[in-house]
């Protein structure tokens, strides 16, 4: 498996990658309808290649499995999304594009890595929580952080945490 940065080839897969990693909420009844949720647009994508900020997680036979998009925000850099196709979830794919954008966000030299995520779904807060993230108590998120949480809560999103890894500098 190879991580690599994002081409502009590789955009046009990236939607349907989403699309088919939505599937693992099909299960969970408040969330179901996240399988059939919008994902980023090609326009999205593109912003975030152009930024340096997205990589893909290739199969040996050359087929992207996986992505991972993360932007720069000052001292900080965000994790947006990490989306691994079905067929593949499971075998680590998640794990070795969350260690690149952790790599990534140490060599920018950055203070803290953040993200959004559920708090109950256990690939999600739980998984994060193995790799050092901490859940950001509500009364101590920024501005920045709070504005992300509202905006997904408006989008339906409930049950929403922040998260942080901290780097040492």
């Amino acid at each position: 498996m190879l991580i690599r940065p994002t081409l502009e080839r590789d955009i046009q897969w990236l939607p349907d990658i989403e699309r088919s990693a939505a599937q693992a909420f099909a299960s969970w009844p408040a969330l179901a309808w996240l399988a059939h949720g919008d994902v980023l647009d090609f326009d999205a994508h593109r912003a975030f290649v152009a930024a340096g900020g997205s990589w893909v997680a290739e199969h040996a036979a050359g087929h992207s499995v996986g992505f991972a998009c993360a932007r720069l925000e000052g001292q900080v850099m965000h994790l947006h999304e990490i989306s691994v196709c079905q067929k593949a979830q499971g075998q680590g794919v998640g794990g070795r594009l969350l260690q690149r954008v952790i790599d990534e966000a140490r060599q920018a030299g950055v203070g803290e890595l953040t993200l959004t995520t559920f708090v109950d779904v256990p690939w999600n807060a739980p998984f994060y929580a193995r790799f050092g993230f901490a859940v950001i108590d509500e009364g101590l998120l920024g501005v920045r952080l709070r504005e992300i949480l509202a905006n997904e809560r408006a989008q339906g999103l409930e049950g929403r945490c922040a998260m942080h890894l901290c780097f040492n500098r």
